[in-house]
């Protein structure tokens, strides 16, 4: 390495990971925060978790993204109530919103994977639409297997309702993604 003394590189790499590590646990109580916008309907409540879902995945890379989304889901089985209307335990996982919650870090992954691939923000949203496509599939089907037992009830109840409401937070997730994605640190 020459004249390169690597004392001087630790400090870096040592903020550099409590940088990702802060945008992480920030990321992850930023969902938690969005469970409790809520607008009360049974059995799946509309609340702004996903937008935080989809900006994870945007400015934290796929990696990060998800690491933000399962300690966002590690914390409310550990009982801290994160999930919407102060919920907690591994019964919201097996329960009708449990397929929704289970996808958010897959759906961070597959943000954060393809979003860079190209810099426009036509491409952040079909990426992000993309990730919904991932929540809502996995939670339609939960919500059927759970709640419904009628796949075109569920479909209806688990992913048609919800469709208005997600399109302006993709939209909302993408604008500020574009603006700031570059500025945070990735892996």
């Amino acid at each position: 390495m020459g004249n390169v003394n690597i004392t001087t590189l630790t400090p870096v790499a040592k903020e550099n990971v409590l940088v990702q590590a802060f945008w992480m646990v920030t990321f992850a109580l930023c969902t938690a925060i969005g469970a409790q916008v809520e607008i009360p309907h049974q059995p799946v409540p509309y609340t702004f978790q996903t937008f935080f879902v989809l900006l994870s995945g945007a400015l934290l890379g796929k990696r990060n993204g998800a690491i933000s989304q399962a300690l966002y889901l590690l914390a409310g089985v550990l009982g801290v109530p994160v999930f919407a209307h102060w919920g907690f335990g591994v019964a919201r996982l097996l329960g009708p919103t449990g397929g929704y919650l289970l996808s958010f870090p897959m759906a961070s992954f597959a943000v954060g994977y393809l979003i860079p691939h190209r810099h426009s923000l036509l491409w952040s949203i079909i990426s992000m639409i993309i990730g919904l496509f991932i929540i809502f599939s996995l939670g339609t089907l939960q919500l059927n297997f759970i709640y419904f037992h009628n796949l075109p009830e569920a479909i209806t109840n688990g992913f048609l309702i919800f469709s208005w409401w997600d399109a302006i937070k993709l939209f909302a997730a993408a604008a500020i993604a574009q603006r700031f994605m570059w500025r945070v640190p990735k892996v």
